[in-house]
């Protein structure tokens, strides 16, 4: 007579490990684009949307998440993915660069620009 019991353990032992997997992978997808963030004391700021991230990083080079973006492209795109956007700056890159940027995208008419810092250290 066969068994009419289906036998469960592999299948909880292999999502197990892919539950594992992911919740070590997830903090590193958020954002590719290597710069170093300037640091602050402000208070970090509290939202329940995924936001969009536009980086400038030391070379003066314009990402929208990971991909790289010519500045005159940039507000197009912005208007057709998302309401909510951070700008990450590096700390070498020259102000003028990122105001460029912060610009673009405000005259495009996003009124909340969210400026990305790390968390100063004393």
């Amino acid at each position: 007579m066969p068994m009419a019991e289906i036998n469960v353990t592999p299948m909880v032992d292999v999502m197990l490990v892919l539950l594992i997997i992911f919740m070590i992978a997830a903090p590193l997808l958020t954002v590719g684009v290597p710069i170093e963030l300037p640091e602050t004391q402000a208070k970090q700021l509290s939202s329940n949307k995924e936001p969009l991230t536009v980086s400038v990083t030391n070379e003066g080079k314009v990402f929208l998440q990971d991909n790289e973006i010519p500045l005159d492209e940039i507000v197009p795109k912005l208007l057709a993915i998302s309401e909510n956007v951070f700008l990450r700056g590096d700390r070498s890159v020259n102000y003028g660069q990122v105001m460029r940027v912060m610009a673009r995208i405000s005259a495009a008419g996003f009124k909340s620009i969210g400026l990305v810092t790390d968390i100063e250290k004393q």
